[in-house]
């Protein structure tokens, strides 16, 4: 195999499961959290700034007049008038793109799908399910109230889609940008591994 297949996911879906699972079935590295050490390593910064990068994207206009106003404030438009957020992102986008050169591998979340855009034999996966299903299993995974899972379900998806639409001016969530899109809740996740590594197989 060849090929980098990025997963992007709505929270609570098992995205990061399936990407964990599908990696050691095709005996390739997989990338999460470890994007964020190499990044934090080779950049300078700490590791909690690109924890909360993501955060911090609560409000898609609020989030965007205030990334425009720090990056482009000045009239010098080089990396160092850049924000603290843009510079982290571009940080994580160049280890995106080293692990990507290394050889196929599995990278689930990060806007890994758009840094890597232009990376022949990629594969961009979106794995969602319904809001109930994904509250049930926010609720049996993390030991909450179905309250406060159904809060974090929104939060974190809302987060999710300000922080890519802001960073890659697309819509996060858009079918046409990915090339698979698995609804978990009708096959499960080990299906959902089955299902994206056979469209890989196929893919050839």
């Amino acid at each position: 195999m060849k090929k980098v297949i990025t997963i992007s996911r709505q929270y609570g879906s098992g995205g990061r499961e399936i990407g964990e699972k599908l990696a050691k079935e095709l005996g390739v590295p997989f990338y999460d959290n470890e994007i964020i050490s190499r990044a934090a390593k080779e950049s300078g910064f700490a590791e909690v700034a690109f924890e909360h990068a993501e955060e911090k994207a609560t409000n898609s206009l609020l989030y965007s007049i205030a990334m425009g106003m720090n990056a482009y404030g000045s009239q010098d438009f080089g990396f160092s008038s850049l924000s603290l957020d843009d510079k982290i992102f571009l940080a994580q986008s160049n280890i995106i793109r080293k692990v990507a050169k290394e050889g196929p591998c599995v990278i689930v979340g990060r806007c890994a799908d758009y840094v890597l855009k232009d990376l022949p034999e990629l594969i961009n996966v979106f794995v969602y399910a319904g809001l109930d299903y994904r509250i049930e299993r926010a609720t049996m995974l993390y030991g909450i109230s179905h309250k406060k899972a159904a809060e974090q379900v929104m939060k974190y998806d809302k987060r999710r889609a300000n922080y890519y639409n802001y960073h890659t001016s697309e819509k996060w969530g858009n079918m046409f940008n990915y090339d698979l899109a698995v609804k978990t809740e009708c096959i499960g996740i080990d299906a959902t591994v089955g299902v994206i590594k056979e469209f890989i197989e196929k893919c050839k």
